[in-house]
């Protein structure tokens, strides 16, 4: 219900954004229009750097609670609003949430997912956000014949956070923070219930070693991400998403009915709806492939076909070809870009963070990581197109495929595989402080 969340306010806006400014007065003016759409991307930013401290403290289901508030507020905010104003503050709150709830899901499963389905279930999210952008591409095809129908998309919105809040009354809390909270038989009946009985002791006795190794309680500090191992995992989670945005993911999604334009295909909508699907299929991929082939080199493989498919599209832009095939041959290349982005790049950056970050600072690390994403994702939305119109389609997607290459380059020298690992493990390997640990 979160990645939906967040999947369906990303293409939430693509289709009204026009019945919106006409409403509320700031028609024809494109920074006004294009704040509504990324004010969003500035309440993630801060969300996602405050949820590290509420997570420590609250634990995860009452954090999911209270990020539902801004959620539902914001969702109706929007949906009511008869000023400019009024809708700023409503895609703030909204960003703010979906900001707390980006940093969380992928923690909070890869905390009590089993070992051996960790990455399967943590790349649920990938399939959460798929299918979020394709409701709101599907829900936005009425607002081109109905001028208010943002208003309905809009107090749409709202929904899942209900759903969430009430959801998370009846899901468990991690047996990790549970144990970093000292409540350690309550933690017990939680592996007991998911893992099953003969995995308690094993579990507990890892959970108090770590404990016990890094000092882990509920008042992680921000410092502490200075120190190592921390260091080095908040640099490559960092890094990681850098990269996935410099690659160009969302100068493609945002702006997909561009990039077909220049293929020869005028219809907006129909191109959103491939690219959501080719989304789609991708993810359903990633879901068998996680836990069989591994993270290191689904990542590795999916930014190598990222980068190709980049090189083709620029050929074709830049080659002389025949017109028929050059837009045959760009739309193979959009679409198998979009593809290998969800098989790999997508899910995996998300998943790999949290595994690799040490039980303490698991929240702050992954807060840090979610932070620069929104930065680069909000650098990406905000230049796209006048770069685009400065030097033209074939240089910008050269610079997303030579990322791709960097950040295949990168997941093979700095990224270690975590499949089949528990955290705990993965924490001990990690760190050469760790008494008696496997350096």
């Amino acid at each position: 219900m979160s990645n939906f969340l967040f999947g369906y306010h990303i293409g939430v806006m693509n289709g009204p954004i026009i019945s919106v400014a006409r409403e509320l007065g700031f028609d024809g003016n494109p920074i006004l229009e294009g704040l509504v759409v990324s004010i969003f991307i500035v309440g993630a930013f801060l969300g996602s750097i405050s949820s590290g401290s509420l997570l420590d403290k609250l634990g995860f289901r009452r954090t999911f609670q209270i990020a539902t508030i801004p959620l539902i507020v914001g969702g109706l905010l929007s949906a009511q609003a008869h000023t400019l104003d009024e809708i700023l503050w409503g895609r703030f709150l909204v960003g703010l949430g979906i900001g707390v709830n980006t940093v969380l899901v992928p923690i909070y499963i890869s905390e009590v997912a089993p070992t051996k389905y960790r990455g399967t279930l943590g790349g649920l999210c990938q399939i959460g956000t798929c299918l979020g952008i394709i409701a709101s591409l599907f829900l936005g095809i009425p607002s081109e014949g109905d001028p208010h129908w943002w208003r309905t998309i809009l107090y749409i919105a709202s929904l899942p956070g209900f759903f969430i809040a009430f959801g998370m009354q009846f899901a468990v809390e991690s047996p990790r923070w549970l144990s970093k909270a000292g409540r350690v038989d309550e933690s017990r009946v939680v592996i007991s219930n998911l893992w099953g009985e003969s995995e308690v002791e094993r579990a507990v006795e890892e959970f108090q070693s770590v404990i016990r190794n890094d000092g882990s309680d509920l008042n992680s500090e921000w410092s502490e991400l200075l120190e190592e191992p921390n260091f080095r995992v908040a640099c490559i989670g960092g890094a990681l998403f850098f990269l996935q945005q410099f690659a160009g993911i969302n100068g493609v999604l945002y702006f997909s009915s561009l990039t077909f334009q220049d293929v020869g295909i005028t219809n907006g909508a129909l191109a959103s709806l491939v690219i959501g699907i080719t989304n789609f299929a991708g993810a359903l991929c990633a879901l068998y492939l996680m836990d069989k082939q591994g993270r290191q080199r689904l990542l590795i493989g999916s930014y190598l076909g990222m980068a190709v498919s980049m090189l083709l599209i620029v050929s074709t832009i830049s080659f002389q070809l025949d017109e028929e095939l050059s837009h045959n041959l760009s739309i193979v290349g959009t679409i198998a870009y979009i593809f290998s982005f969800a098989i790999g790049a997508g899910p995996v950056t998300g998943i790999i963070i949290p595994e690799l970050s040490s039980n303490r600072a698991r929240g702050k690390i992954m807060g840090f990581s979610l932070a620069v994403h929104w930065v680069c994702n909000f650098s990406v939305g905000l230049f796209f197109l006048d770069l685009v119109q400065t030097f033209g389609v074939a240089p910008v997607y050269a610079s997303f495929g030579a990322f791709s290459l960097v950040a295949a380059i990168f997941s093979k020298y700095f990224l270690v595989e975590t499949k089949g690992r528990s955290l705990e493990e993965i924490e001990m390997a990690l760190n050469p402080n760790f008494h008696g640990s496997d350096k």
